[in-house]
């Protein structure tokens, strides 16, 4: 985070910092029942700014609350209203480029595991982000490691839901690889097949033909995985969902993370191997552009991925 917000956006009202207070006994501060959305809006090349996939990211938040039930009648807001929350919220904090981070969980009241009757909150803040990786990383690539924590299996946990207590896994191989000096980690899963990384989907490129693990590998369904693969067949780069292990990893010749966060970040080694030639590949940089200018409105196309605004 490299700015503080000075409005958040809390049940219907924007509110300042000093006011956003949350109950010691919130109840998803203790157990983590919760779905949350990361978001990206861009400064755009004819002075406004707009939300990149603004409508996609909502409707991924109503329906990870669905997957852990909690209901839209709880909720009581619509996609919409969320949507236009998010806008308020940038407005608010005089933010022509910032990310956003709605979440929706669960308050104060019964305690326990099997609350059933706590009240539903919804809360976006906004704020200034730059590249997640480190301000070098999108140009020069990270370096990675294949983390010896696992991703978790379909039968324990729900892998299409953004839920917030999902995420202790990729926190604990984060904190793994940096205290280990790398930059970011890669989850296998329990049959050692390549997942994604802690907060990222992964691509790897092969002798031209772009690969990712398919969806069925319990990976998160990621909003710019999506818009990459859709962007590389208008290329006319072959894309592949299947499954591959670390050690094609290692002798791809291009690989890189996707996120909203992330963006998309090169792979230079991993494990201390080095990819490809260890700098950012041709195909991970006409991608990168490519994403790059729509996302900014640099082209005239994909205009319906961007929700205008202005500060």
């Amino acid at each position: 985070m490299t700015s503080t917000p000075v409005q958040v956006w809390i049940d219907g009202r924007l509110v300042t910092t000093d006011a956003a207070k949350l109950s010691h006994l919130t109840h998803t501060f203790h157990y983590g029942l919760g779905a949350f959305e990361g978001i990206r809006s861009y400064a755009q090349a004819d002075g406004t700014s707009a939300v990149f996939r603004l409508r996609e990211h909502i409707e991924r938040l109503f329906a990870s609350c669905h997957l852990v039930t909690i209901s839209r009648k709880e909720i009581d807001l619509s996609v919409d209203q969320v949507m236009a929350a998010c806008i308020d919220t940038l407005r608010a904090n005089d933010l022509a480029e910032g990310y956003i981070r709605p979440v929706i969980y669960l308050g104060a009241g019964a305690m326990g595991i099997g609350a059933l009757t706590n009240p539903v909150h919804t809360m976006v803040a906004a704020w200034e982000w730059g590249a997640y990786l480190g301000a070098e990383s999108l140009e020069h690539g990270i370096d990675a490691c294949v983390s010896s924590f696992r991703r978790a299996e379909h039968s324990s946990t729900l892998s299409k839901g953004k839920l917030t207590g999902q995420y202790i896994n990729s926190i604990l191989a984060k904190r793994e690889a940096i205290r280990n000096g790398y930059a970011e980690a890669i989850l296998l899963n329990s049959q050692g097949f390549v997942t994604e990384a802690s907060g990222e989907n992964l691509f790897m490129i092969c002798d031209g033909e772009l690969i990712t693990p398919p969806l069925g590998m319990n990976i998160l369904a990621g909003i710019t995985r999506a818009t990459v693969m859709e962007l590389a067949r208008e290329q006319n780069i072959s894309v592949a969902e299947r499954r591959f292990a670390r050690d094609e990893l290692y002798l791809a010749d291009e690989v890189f993370l996707t996120g909203t966060a992330a963006e998309v970040s090169p792979v230079r080694s991993i494990d201390g191997r080095t990819i490809g030639s260890g700098t950012r590949g041709p195909i991970t940089t006409s991608l990168q552009k490519r994403y790059f200018d729509v996302v900014k409105g640099n082209e005239g196309e994909h205009s319906h991925w961007r929700s205008s605004y202005t500060v």
